[in-house]
């Protein structure tokens, strides 16, 4: 009789789902470096409507995130792939992408209860109903996947 192990299933579903998250961030973080501002009409209007304030998405800042990115997915797909099993560095990567959005799921809550000044009128919305809902559901997931 053959057992299945559901949790682990679905431990390596939620780390390629990371995995594919972080890939997708990282692409975006590279169109970003070429210049171009989708889905925002202008670096200013980006930058409020992603961060919330006035900061440059040149390539000498959005470039080392992207590579930051790239790494981060390749390592969590490992952790992924093997099943949980593969220890060292893929594992501690998973876990530090968990530690990390789950504390900018944390102070998402923050944001939302307490609000934030300056900060445009999309990003309070986005960070409400996209931002800090994917950060902590996939911070979830990656710490499931770094157990």
């Amino acid at each position: 009789m053959a057992i299945i192990d559901i949790e682990r299933s679905r431990t390596i579903t939620g780390g390629r789902a990371v995995a594919a998250l972080l890939a997708v961030l990282a692409l975006v973080h590279l169109y970003w470096a070429t210049g171009l501002t989708w889905p925002a009409a202008d670096e200013r209007a980006l930058s409020l409507a992603v961060l919330g304030s006035v900061v440059s998405f040149g390539p000498a800042v959005v470039l080392p995130l992207a590579a930051l990115e790239g790494f981060a997915a390749f390592a969590v797909a490992l952790r992924a792939h093997e099943g949980g099993r593969r220890r060292g560095i893929p594992r501690l990567v998973t876990a530090a992408v968990a530690v990390g959005m789950l504390l900018r799921g944390a102070v998402g809550l923050v944001w939302i209860v307490v609000g934030r000044d300056g900060s445009g009128a999309a990003f309070p919305w986005l960070n409400a109903l996209v931002y800090t809902p994917l950060c902590l559901a996939f911070g979830w997931a990656a710490l499931r996947a770094a157990r």
